[in-house]
């Protein structure tokens, strides 16, 4: 019985501790993920994207519409098309927009066939059990490059 009491408290913070960082894994996978679908969606979209004709827009729905357990308030937005940046201005609860006034101006413009549309998404993650927090600094990035069709 005493071993199973010396035993016991390293067991169960080894076993918090897997299951804190299998969360903060399948949380990666989710985001890469959505952030893979996202960047399809938007490739497919060239010059046919309807008013308000907004690139910024639809990877931030089709991400968070991708990724429903998590929080679309912490996810920060990057988009780069045909080497044009559209920086991380915003999040899905601000207006993270790009929206120009046609198919053949501004970010909508940006996006021909044949360019390359880069969508990049952070988050943050959390490895906290028992109260301490490891890596307070943790950031999961995800980065998506595709073709515009």
């Amino acid at each position: 019985m005493i071993e199973f009491a010396l035993c016991l408290p390293p067991l169960l913070i080894m076993m918090t501790g897997t299951f804190a960082m299998g969360i903060t894994l399948a949380n990666y996978e989710m985001l890469n993920n959505a952030v893979s679908v996202s960047a399809m969606q938007l490739a497919t979209q060239a010059g046919q994207l309807a008013s308000p004709y907004d690139p910024c827009a639809l990877v931030v729905s089709t991400v968070e519409a991708s990724a429903p357990s998590l929080k679309p308030a912490n996810m920060a937005f990057s988009l780069k098309l045909n080497g044009t940046p559209y920086p991380a201005t915003g999040t899905s609860n601000s207006s993270f927009s790009c929206s120009s006034t046609s198919n053949t101006a501004g970010a909508a413009g940006n996006l021909k066939q044949g360019t390359t549309a880069q969508v990049t998404v952070t988050y943050p993650c959390s490895l906290r059990y028992y109260g301490a927090n490891n890596f307070p600094n943790c950031t999961l990035t995800a980065t998506t490059s595709e073709a515009a069709q």
